[in-house]
This record gives structure tokens, C-alpha cells and sequence, in this order.
């Protein structure tokens, strides 16, 4: 940080369109700045409140109850007079008067580029101001450099660079909630209908709402389909009727061209489908509703670290610094060249002028051309029978173990779908490991597994019990009957274990010799070898929705809440659950309860209910002390704080297992599914198989590992990950919820300041 002989002003503006999460970042902007000592102000209605001088300073209840409002509490606005050197003289006026010299800018592309032209015009814009009498020359020299921290709040998804901009997770949200709604009523109906969303010349939130949605067919700006695209779309939903689909869904993104420069429309594709099959089909333009309503779990608790990120970026920026963006790249924080970052972004529509259709898809990044490639696997219907070598179709067996985990379904679907297109014979297994001993296999189709994608739960079943070494003769005698090439386990630790297991006696049962994959799906998050694991993120939205329900009930009295989590004993759930709903404490199996712990937080409980709070929120991980339960927490806050306040206790329970998988799961899903024949198609096509296998996401990749190498990354007693990339973010929850005993961190151990 440069030395000041005054505390670091620096203030807070959002710009340019809405999107949902926008206030968790500036509420952990302020929090984060009044936390070191800075002082921190909010430009209100963007760069035309800079203008208008709409500047006031912050305190801590200024953010107060604001993570869970969508759009901008502060206000948001174009300014086409801030584009003129003018405007920005009168801004540059207006900020160094208030003594801020250090800004973060949330907004898109536009809104970034002119707060980097404002930094670099600085110099020259206070002398003017100098030279004119606006300002002291020694208030000048005072602020002799702006610094600048952008995050790019747009559910467009369109910044190249980051993997997730602010807003787009809760825009997802919006549009499965609708494609949905829509395939019940399409189902019944046997009705085609047209789903238009937002995104412009972006379209990451149509790929990814066609994927989790399971459409037939999406448009994308990125791609436009060659001549006779309308030809190739009814052909594939005549294909998926006779299938057996009765639902038919196309997603098109706003900006969509065809290869002529003309719009492709909804109408278009409407009028397109009536001609060549003589449906009628029904269009759905989502409009607004995608960037308002309340952010998602993931838009709270990555847009706090975005903020609380930022504000210490800016706060500490050395002399010379250019600015940057925060942003997310393969799940880490990282910091980014903003002029970089923003001319990348603008050559995307360079490439879309020149034809370049690959360079532009290859700009949204890797996941993106992943994802784009299975979609047409997935969403395309199969003819005639498939051979993977020789005429040979190998058996492969779909099993889950475990606990259920949402978007196990979505799992399921796309391995049997990817297999198939290999050519394999996929099975699905009833009831997990038992159920492949007792031989309760079936042969599934692709029609077989449509409609999966949405559903909770898992139509295979599931069992937790982990094999024991009298269970093997009979698993092993299964898999032999039943000529099993192959198995894939979608599921939690139980499976995990036996299929180590498995490997272990592979000596002794050459059956079990055969590629076993394992596919992390557990709402526990505590499993090797990935960040994080299918079903994790829908339990993290039913926390975050009963919690909120459970804030609202205590906006009319003074009471503390002590809200358990499901988990195990890794605090994942708890502790993005406290950072996505504003609690003050986690009580977590990581870093321990004990009596003065508990001493201590019931005086600063009886210090916050002394002013005017009416809620104090504790968050407990299920196993976060075998002796210190959620009731027990409740008896001794009650009995502490004397009267003056009442404590309830709340086991949320099995329903974070239950709910509809969100769209992150859904993708996720898939892409784990694809890594996962990928293994087996790699082993299969070996003489020498390698084995039990587990895959996950880690640090952006999709990897594979031995499964004897599990003991290494795993504290097999406690059945938690060895080093949980998570629990770096704890400072940050006591940073913004006023922990007096919390000193932030120089930054997270998840952030890559990329100096």
C-alpha cells in the first residue's frame, strides 16, 4: 500500500447493465475496506453519478441485508458523457475533492475500457483542473495515479479471460427453470417450442441452458449453422420422435446470424419448422427476467471473494500498476490485464466478421468447445447399431453408491448417450454394488435415459454400504456371468472405498481387473481429486434458499439461529453457506469447537444484540464436534445471553440430497460423464487395462488418477480431503461479518495474482 498521511479513500461504482450478485461484491468491497482501516465510498448510478457527484460515503450497515437483492443497490447507468474527455474531467473533479484515487468498477467490457482511459488520462486531467483553479495544487499532488480493480458483472459470460462473469450462474438458473417448465407442457403436447436468451454476441448462456435443459438443438453467434441448417433441425427432431421424445426444445441465442449476415430469429426458426414438418411451434423469449430475482448460491459466494479480492488489490496497489480484473479462471481467482483482457474480448466479433467461426469459438475457451462438441452427441438420436472395434460392442455397466447427489440422473444419461455413440452396450445396474451381485442389470437405450437430465434423485438407485471381503466371490462371479467390460461409478465415498477395494484384490479376482471409473457425485464435497463434485452446488441453493427464509423470520425480533448443514465432516456446505447468507460464525470440523470458542462468541453475541440487531446467524457442519451438537450450541447462547435475545437451532436435513440439479450440476455432469468414457474407451482399446480409476475437476482440469493413489489425498479415517482448496475463504467470512479478531489475508490462497 502507498504511504498516505490520510486513510486510502477509494470508492465503489456499478456500470452498464444489471446482473444478479452485483451487491455481494459491493458489500464485500466496503466491508473489506472498512476492515483494514480504508475509507470507502459509493458512486451512485454508475459513471453518471460520477458526474453528477452522486458520491457518499459508506458504513457497515449501508451494506447490511443486501446479499440476496438482485440487481444494484447503488444503482446502475450509461453515460455517453463520460465517454468525452470532458466528462471525465468533471469526474476526475468530483473524486479527488472526496480524496479517492482508487476505484472498483463493476460492469462490462465498456464500462472497464472507461475507467481505464480515466487512469490514464489522470495525470493530465488534474493538471487541467490545476491550471483552471477547480482544485489545490497540492490536493492534486496528493492523488498523483488512479488505480483501478474491475470485476465484470454481465450474465452475458462474454469477457475472454475469465471463466464466469458476476450474474451469469443465476441467469443459468433462470433459463432451466423456464426449458423446464417448458418440456412438461411441450411433452404433453408432442409441441416444438423455441427458447430465445440473452447474451448478445455471446452464446455461453444458450450452450449451457441447451445442454442442462437437454434441447434438441441450439443457434450460437459463435457457430452460425451452414446453409440448410433448417433442413438439418427438423431432421433431428423428426429423429428424436421417433426415439420416443415427445418434447421438443431449440434454444437460440439473441445475437444469432446465419452464415450471410442475416438475423436467425425465433420467428425464423418458428416459420422454418412450420414449412418442412407442419408443427406449429411455440417461441419463448425470456427477455429480463434472466438478469433480475435474487443471485444464486454460486453468484453470493464467489462474487464476496471477487469483492474482498478487489478491494485489497486496489487498497494495496503500488506506484505504476496497471489496472486489472478480477476474475475466475479454471476455479481460482485471478488477476488480469484489463486492456489485455478487453481487446481479446472485442476480437471475438473480429472473428465473427472474417468468418473465423473457429478462433472465435476457440476465444470462449476450452470448456466451451467441449461442451459445444458433446451437445450435438448428446442431443442427436441414434440409428443404426454401433461396433466399437471388429464388430465388437463392449458391455458397460452404470452403477451409483453412495448417498444420493443431484444430478446423478444427468450423469447417467450422458454416459449411457456417449457410450453408445462409441459403440459400447450400455447397462444400468439397480441398487449399486448390491444390485450388481444380485444381478439386477438392464440394457439401456437412448430413449431409454431421455428426460433424465432434470430429475433429482437416481432412477438407478443407489446403496451406501460399502463391499466387504465376503461380498467379493459374488461381485466377482457377477461381473463374469454377466460378460461386464466395464463399469462407471457415479457416486460418493462408499463407492470410492470399493472399488479401492476392488483393486486391492485384484490379484485374487482377475474379474475385477476390468476399467472401473469413478465419477465424483456427493453433496459432501469430500472426495479426492476434483473441486467440486456433482450435486454439491443444487445442496448449496437449498441452504442458501431455506436460510434465507429463516433470516426473513427473524426480521421482527432478536433472535440467533443455529442452522446445521449436511456435510459429513468436510465443511464445504457450511462454510459457502455462511458466506452466501451472511452469517457471523461456522462452526467446522477443520478448524474445531471448543469450550472458549463458544465463550468467546457468546460475548460478542451479547455485544451485537446491544445495538439495534435483530438476527445473529451461526452456520454448524454436521460433524463439527461429536459432543458440541446444534442443540447443544442453541442451550448455551440461550442461556448467555440472559434474556436479551432468543436462539433457535435448525437441522435443514435431506433435502439438500433432493432437490432438481442446477444447471451447474447438469454441465458438470456431463463433462465428468465424457472424461469417464474417455477412460474407458482409452483402457478398452488397450491390451494391458489399467484399472480402478477416479476423475474429477481440479483446478480447471479434468483429470484421472490411479484409484490406489486415494489414501494419498484423503484422510481415510475422517473421510476428508488432505488439503480442501476451500478453507482459504474463512477469512474472508469473518472479514465481512465484522470479526474484530481477523486480520485479511495479502490474498487468498485461491487467487493467482499473475504479477
Amino acid at each position: 500500500m502507498s504511504d498516505h498521511a490520510d486513510p486510502v479513500s477509494l470508492a465503489i461504482l456499478t456500470s452498464g447493465g444489471d446482473a444478479p450478485g452485483m451487491n455481494p461484491v459491493v458489500r464485500a468491497v466496503v466491508r473489506t475496506a472498512l476492515h483494514v482501516g480504508a475509507r470507502p465510498f459509493a458512486i451512485r448510478e454508475g459513471w453518471r453519478g460520477a458526474i453528477d457527484n452522486l458520491i457518499e460515503p459508506m458504513v457497515w450497515s449501508d451494506v447490511s441485508s443486501i446479499l440476496d437483492k438482485g440487481g444494484t443497490v447503488i444503482g446502475s447507468a450509461r453515460s455517453t458523457e463520460f465517454r468525452e474527455r470532458e466528462g471525465m474531467r468533471t469526474v476526475a473533479a468530483n473524486l479527488v475533492r472526496a480524496g479517492i484515487d482508487r476505484l472498483v468498477v463493476i460492469g462490462g467490457d465498456g464500462s472497464l475500457t472507461g475507467a481505464d482511459t480515466l487512469r490514464e488520462r489522470w495525470t493530465g486531467l488534474l493538471d487541467e483542473l490545476v491550471e483552471s483553479g477547480e482544485i489545490e495544487a497540492d490536493v492534486a499532488a496528493r492523488h498523483p495515479e488512479l488505480h483501478i480493480a474491475g470485476v465484470v458483472g454481465s450474465i452475458d459470460n462474454d469477457m475472454v479471460g475469465t471463466d464466469m462473469t458476476v450474474g451469469t450462474n443465476s441467469a443459468l438458473c433462470r433459463i432451466i427453470d423456464a426449458i423446464d417448465a417448458l418440456t412438461s407442457t411441450a411433452a404433453s403436447h408432442q409441441r416444438v417450442f423455441v427458447v430465445e436468451v440473452m447474451g448478445r454476441r455471446c452464446g455461453y448462456l444458450a450452450l449451457m441452458g441447451a445442454m442442462a435443459g437437454g434441447a434438441d438443438d441450439v443457434i450460437i453467434p459463435e457457430l452460425p449453422p451452414e446453409d440448410g441448417w433448417e433442413d438439418a433441425m427438423c431432421e433431428k427432431i423428426r429423429a428424436g420422435r421417433a426415439a420416443g421424445r415427445r418434447d421438443s426444445i431449440i434454444v437460440v441465442a439473441e445475437g444469432c446470424m446465419d452464415r450471410h449476415g442475416e438475423k436467425i430469429t425465433a420467428q425464423r426458426i418458428q416459420a422454418a419448422i412450420k414449412e418442412r414438418t407442419g408443427e406449429s411451434p411455440r417461441i419463448t423469449a425470456l427477455g429480463h427476467v434472466q438478469r433480475g430475482g435474487t443471485p444464486s448460491a454460486y453468484d453470493r459466494w464467489m462474487s464476496t471473494l471477487l469483492g474482498y479480492t478487489a478491494a485489497l488489490e486496489v487498497i494495496r496497489a503500488e506506484p505504476g500498476e496497471e489496472s486489472c480484473i478480477i476474475g475466475i479462471r479454471n476455479n481460482r481467482l485471478q488477476r488480469l490485464p484489463l486492456v489485455e483482457t478487453v481487446a481479446n474480448t472485442k476480437k471475438v466479433i473480429d472473428y465473427l466478421e472474417e468468418g473465423d467461426y473457429e478462433a472465435a469459438v476457440r476465444s470462449r475457451g476450452t470448456s466451451f468447445s467441449r461442451i459445444k462438441s458433446l451437445f450435438e452427441t448428446l442431443s442427436s438420436p441414434l440409428g443404426e447399431d454401433r461396433y466399437f472395434k471388429d464388430g465388437w460392442r463392449p458391455r458397460v455397466a452404470i452403477l451409483h453408491a453412495g448417498g444420493l447427489a443431484p444430478g446423478m440422473n444427468a450423469a447417467a444419461r450422458s454416459a449411457v448417450r456417449l457410450g453408445l455413440d462409441r459403440g459400447f452396450e450400455m447397462l444400468g445396474v439397480e441398487g449399486g454394488f448390491p444390485g450388481l451381485i444380485r444381478g439386477d442389470i438392464r440394457p439401456l437405450a437412448w430413449g431409454d435415459v431421455d428426460g433424465w437430465v432434470s430429475l433429482g434423485g437416481a432412477e438407478l438407485g443407489t446403496a451406501r454400504s460399502v463391499l466387504g471381503i465376503e461380498d467379493y466371490f459374488g461381485l466377482a462371479r457377477s461381473i463374469e456371468a454377466n460378460g461386464l467390460d466395464a463399469i462407471i461409478m457415479i457416486g460418493g465415498l462408499a463407492g470410492y472405498e470399493t472399488a479401492w477395494n476392488m483393486a486391492k484384490e485384484a490379484d485374487r479376482y482377475t474379474a475385477f481387473r476390468l476399467p472401473l471409473i469413478c465419477v465424483p457425485a456427493s453433496i459432501d464435497n469430500n472426495l479426492p481429486g476434483h473441486d467440486l463434485s456433482i450435486g454439491v452446488d443444487t445442496a448449496l441453493n437449498t441452504n442458501v434458499e431455506t436460510i434465507d427464509k429463516i433470516r426473513r423470520s427473524a426480521s421482527a425480533s432478536r433472535r440467533c439461529f443455529v442452522v446445521e448443514t449436511m456435510g459429513r465432516k468436510c465443511g464445504y456446505l457450511a462454510l459457502m453457506s455462511a458466506l452466501s447468507t451472511g452469517a457471523e460464525q461456522v462452526y467446522l470440523h477443520e478448524t474445531g469447537v471448543d469450550l472458549a470458542l463458544l465463550t468467546k462468541e457468546a460475548e460478542r453475541m451479547n455485544r451485537a444484540f446491544d445495538g439495534s440487531r435483530s438476527l445473529y446467524l451461526a452456520i454448524r457442519n454436521e460433524d463439527a464436534s461429536k459432543y458440541y451438537t446444534a442443540d447443544l450450541l442453541r442451550r448455551v447462547f440461550q442461556q448467555e445471553g440472559h434474556g436479551a435475545f432468543s436462539v433457535r437451532s435448525t437441522i435443514i436435513g435431506h433435502q439438500q440430497q433432493g432437490g432438481i440439479p442446477t444447471s451447474y450440476d447438469r454441465t458438470l455432469a456431463v463433462s465428468l460423464a465424457a472424461l469417464a468414457i474417455d477412460e474407458v474407451t482409452a483402457q478398452l482399446e488397450k491390451k494391458e487395462r489399467v484399472g480402478a480409476r477416479y476423475i474429477g475437476q481440479h483446478n480447471g482440469k479434468l483429470e484421472s488418477h490411479p484409484i490406489m493413489r486415494i489414501d494419498e489425498e484423503m484422510d481415510m479415517k475422517d473421510r476428508v480431503p488432505l488439503d480442501p482448496w476451500w478453507i482459504s475463504a474463512l477469512p474472508v467470512l469473518y472479514t465481512v461479518a465484522a470479526r474484530e479478531d481477523t486480520t485479511p489475508l495479502e490474498h487468498l490462497a485461491i487467487y493467482d495474482d499473475n504479477r
